[in-house]
């Protein structure tokens, strides 16, 4: 019961989190803030103080990773917040499986973003010149980068097939 209860509220999160992530690239804090506060307050009431230190755990096992990563500018707050929440929700380990999961999903999009996107195709190309040399005559850099450097996706877009995934394995 008690799983049910903590599966459910954590898919509630995700989902509100998914669709204001994906349209507005932000996830409020309204949103990570009541359900930070509900899930301790459901693993208190199933749990006693056990949940609490559970609830506890988990936010702080999604709160610090992403944390960090926050700080070298690799993820948004509103996704640092949503992690703590979601740990308050599930606890540390199933929180860290979503986590392991987000990223590497993460990167698998990115990785196919990049073979798609017209700049990254138009580096190959000035990489393959560079390597060749027969092609083109003169300095080159190894890779050149025009236009915007960084792009950017929903992180939810990562996120939501990590948690699936868990939870299908049964974690």
């Amino acid at each position: 019961m008690i799983v049910t209860i903590t599966g459910s509220g954590a898919a509630v999160l995700l989902a509100c989190a998914f669709a204001t992530d994906v349209r507005a690239m932000r996830i409020p804090n309204l949103l990570t803030v009541i359900a930070l506060a509900a899930g301790f307050c459901c693993q208190l009431l199933m749990a006693g103080w056990q949940g609490g230190q559970l609830a506890f755990l988990g936010a702080l096992a999604g709160f610090l990773p992403f944390f960090a990563l926050y700080l070298f500018k690799g993820i948004g707050a509103g996704d640092v917040k949503l992690f703590a929440a979601l740990g308050a929700w599930l606890g540390p380990a199933a929180v860290l499986d979503i986590a392991m999961y987000a990223i590497l999903y993460a990167g698998a999009i990115g990785v196919l973003y990049m073979i798609v996107s017209r700049p990254f195709s138009r580096r190959m190309w000035n990489v393959a010149a560079d390597l060749l040399g027969k092609v083109f005559q003169g300095k080159r850099t190894l890779l050149q980068f025009t236009g915007k450097e960084a792009r950017r996706f929903p992180f939810m877009i990562a996120v939501l097939p990590a948690a699936i995934s868990v939870w299908a394995m049964g974690s």
